[in-house]
């Protein structure tokens, strides 16, 4: 039997104001200023170009679009990230909602730029010197060079800051870098790659930005994954890899510094799911209104209307806490419990309402062609990186209470 596809317009409604998300009920964009709205229409109508229709095919793949960096380089997102720019830097809030759009099209590809200007530039950024800031970040900010971030190791997520595998022992103006790592995004073609390692010495954890062609660093694919498909994550060795003490981050002397990077990037995983189920939620408005059974959209019964209002409650309550916390960094006196509890919170939406639009677009929610399969396997990703609900919520629960719970 076949099925005919439903057209998927934008919904309409008396409550949405010219130029807002759909799934914006409560108006959250006007937050942002006349000049930050039209940069964030910028990445909008950049991710339902360039990203949303070729995705489906790649992630079917598991490859990864490289005419997309190029395509990043038109749109030049980044600009800003250059020492010498005169540009200023972008609010948190135009940065979430960013991410948001970029999401929204695909979480792969707004991981790929997570990894490379979140995680890699942010760590030189906070952490370099200003000479290796000048070194590395204008050619990044352009593009030309792209990033990876290594932490996580194949005996080591959760617990990576006690049980760092990874060690790096000083010969004069050389450090020796020997460990694994997992999981690595952007790893496989990657121009830098920030890498984490214990001082043999001091036991500190330091930062080192590894160069592809460096003798002894060896980046392999990690095949047959179920989410984030497009992603390239590998697994990293490092055998008796030669980095300069020039490539050390000058600023990196422990973990604490590695947790400030990951502070600021947990908030953006937040944007981050956010978009997937704002994106979620409105192909599953759309598709109600138009698909049909006994003779009627299935829009008009009670428990579509259920599951719609259901998602809706989350996208709403997850970008409105997504914009306090942005609120919050701008003021500079966010703390990170409430970058944990924005993750934690957000990500497991994200899982309920891709599962309610799933629901509601039955067998047609688990192909491609509606993006719903995608968004749902790419779900399970998202809740678990950038520290998984249960570690999140142990860092919240110690804030609130004044005494930690985590094993020892």
């Amino acid at each position: 039997m076949s099925v005919t596809k439903p057209a998927l317009d934008a919904p309409t409604g008396p409550w949405l104001e010219p130029g807002l998300l759909p799934g914006d009920f409560y108006a959250c964009q006007e937050l942002l200023s006349g000049e930050e709205r039209t940069k964030v229409e910028r990445v909008r109508e950049f991710a339902r170009i360039a990203i949303a229709p070729i995705v489906n095919d790649y992630w079917a793949r598991a490859e990864f679009p490289f005419e997309i960096i190029d395509r990043f380089r038109e749109l030049d997102p980044l600009a800003w990230a250059d020492p010498r720019s005169p540009e200023k830097r972008p609010s948190n809030l135009l940065t979430g909602f960013s991410a948001m759009e970029i999401a929204h099209a695909d979480a792969s590809i707004a991981t790929f730029f997570a990894v490379h200007s979140g995680l890699a530039m942010g760590s030189i950024r906070k952490l370099g010197s200003e000479e290796q800031r000048l070194r590395w970040l204008p050619p990044m900010s352009r593009f030309e060079q792209i990033g990876a971030f290594a932490l996580t190791e194949p005996s080591g997520g959760s617990d990576v800051s006690r049980r760092m595998g990874t060690t790096a022992r000083r010969q004069g103006g050389t450090w020796i870098l020997d460990g694994a790592k997992r999981w690595i995004g952007n790893a496989t073609f990657a121009d830098l790659v920030v890498v984490w390692a214990r001082d043999v010495e001091t036991g500190h954890v330091l930062g080192f930005v590894v160069e592809k062609d460096m003798p002894g660093f060896h980046a392999t694919k990690i095949e047959r994954k179920m989410a984030l498909r497009i992603v390239q994550n590998a697994d990293i060795l490092l055998d008796k890899c030669r980095v300069p003490e020039a490539n050390r981050l000058q600023n990196a002397n422990s973990f604490r510094d590695t947790a400030e990077v990951l502070r600021a990037t947990r908030a953006g995983v937040a944007w981050e799911a956010t978009g997937l189920m704002l994106a979620a939620y409105e192909i599953a408005l759309a598709y109600a209104k138009e698909r049909e059974q006994f003779g009627r959209p299935i829009a008009s019964f009670q428990m579509m209307q259920d599951l719609l209002v259901r998602m809706l409650g989350n996208v709403t309550a997850s970008l409105t806490l997504c914009c306090r916390l942005a609120q919050l960094q701008d003021a500079g006196v966010y703390r990170d419990e409430q970058s944990s509890l924005a993750k934690a919170m957000c990500t497991e939406r994200m899982r309920e309402t891709v599962g309610w639009a799933r629901e509601l677009l039955a067998g047609n929610g688990i192909v491609l062609d509606y993006n719903i399969g995608r968004f749902v396997a790419d779900a399970e990703a998202i809740y678990s990186y950038e520290g998984t609900r249960e570690i999140n919520t142990l860092i919240v629960g110690r804030a609130v209470t004044g005494l930690s719970a985590f094993a020892r």
